[in-house]
C-alpha cells in the first residue's frame, strides 16, 4: 500500500486530465494569492524602500562582490534551509519537519501526478507518506506544546484565529490526505475531504500566512545586509564602546552598562501565565 500510487484509483476513475489541471490551477492560486498579498500588505514595497533608505543613511559602507556573495549563502544556508531565526530549540526542529516535509509532499504528489499516475512499487509514494508524516509531526507538536499562546499563556490549544488558517488547512490536508490514501485511494468522501482542505491551503494564501515563506528570506537578506553596511536597521549592535550607539539608549543607566550583565531572566524558561 505504502509503496503504490495513491492518486492512480483516482485518476482512473476521474476525468481524463483532472488532477493535472487541479494542480496547475492550485499552483496558479499560490501566485496569485502571493501577489495580491505582498501588495495589499506592501512587503515587497516596505522590503526595497528599506534597503534603500539603509544604503543611503550617513556612516553606511558599501556591501559588494564576494562579501555580497557571502550575505546571500548564510541566508541561503542558516536562515532558510535550517530556521535560523529561531532560538528556542523545540521551535526549530518542529519547523524544519514541517518545512521539509512539506516540500516533499508537495513535490512527490506533483510527480506521482504528472510524472507516472499508474506506477506501483516506486520509492516515490514512499516519500510522500514521509512528507505528510513529518508535516504531521511537526504541525500537531507545534499547534498542541510549542505555540506561544498555548505553552506561555495557558490558553487552549482549540482557541482558533484567522492566523492558524495556515497551519490548520495544512494539517487537515495532510491528515486527510494519509486517510484517504490508507483507504486504498479511489473517489469518496474522504477524496472528497482531502480535496477540500488541499484547496483551502492553496487558495487561501491571501488570508493566511502561506506567503510568509516568500518574502522571509528577503527580510531576512536586508538584516544580514544592514548589519554588514553599519546601519543595523538602526538599532543597537552587540557593542556599547561607539559613543554612538550609547546614545541610542533610552535608559540612563544602561548607556554605560556592560553587554553581559548576568542571567537574568535566562535563569528560567519564560513559562509564567
Amino acid at each position: 500500500m505504502i509503496g503504490t500510487n495513491p492518486f492512480a484509483p483516482a485518476m482512473q476513475s476521474l476525468p481524463a486530465g483532472f488532477m493535472e489541471w487541479y494542480l496547475g490551477l492550485m499552483a496558479a492560486a499560490v501566485i496569485v494569492g502571493v501577489l495580491v498579498d505582498i501588495t495589499h500588505k506592501g512587503s515587497a514595497k516596505y522590503f526595497f524602500a528599506n534597503m534603500k533608505e539603509s544604503r543611503a543613511k550617513k556612516g553606511a559602507r558599501q556591501v559588494e562582490g564576494g562579501e555580497l556573495v557571502s550575505i546571500a549563502a548564510q541566508t541561503a544556508v542558516v536562515d532558510v534551509l535550517a530556521s535560523g531565526e529561531f532560538c528556542n530549540p523545540r521551535r526549530r526542529i518542529a519547523h524544519l519537519l514541517t518545512m521539509y516535509g512539506f516540500l516533499l509532499y508537495v513535490a512527490t504528489t506533483a510527480i506521482m501526478v504528472f510524472g507516472h499516475p499508474v506506477a506501483a512499487g516506486s520509492i516515490v509514494p514512499v516519500l510522500w507518506w514521509i512528507g505528510a508524516l513529518l508535516v504531521a509531526v511537526g504541525g500537531y507538536w507545534f499547534w498542541f506544546f510549542i505555540r506561544a499562546d498555548v505553552s506561555a499563556e495557558g490558553n487552549s490549544p482549540f482557541r482558533l484565529m484567522r492566523a492558524d488558517l495556515f497551519v490548520l488547512s495544512l494539517l487537515a490536508s495532510v491528515t486527510l490526505g494519509l486517510i484517504w490514501a490508507w483507504d486504498g485511494g479511489g473517489v469518496g468522501w474522504p477524496f472528497l475531504l482531502y480535496m477540500l482542505a488541499t484547496t483551502v491551503l492553496f487558495g487561501g494564501v491571501t488570508w493566511s500566512k502561506f506567503a510568509h515563506m516568500f518574502f522571509k528570506p528577503a527580510a531576512a537578506f536586508e538584516k544580514r545586509l544592514s548589519r554588514a553596511n553599519g546601519t543595523a536597521e538602526n538599532l543597537p549592535t552587540q557593542t556599547r564602546d561607539d559613543p554612538e550607539q550609547q546614545k541610542r539608549h533610552s535608559m540612563e543607566l544602561l548607556k554605560d552598562a556592560p553587554m553581559d550583565m548576568g542571567l537574568g531572566i535566562k535563569r528560567e524558561a519564560p513559562r509564567h501565565y
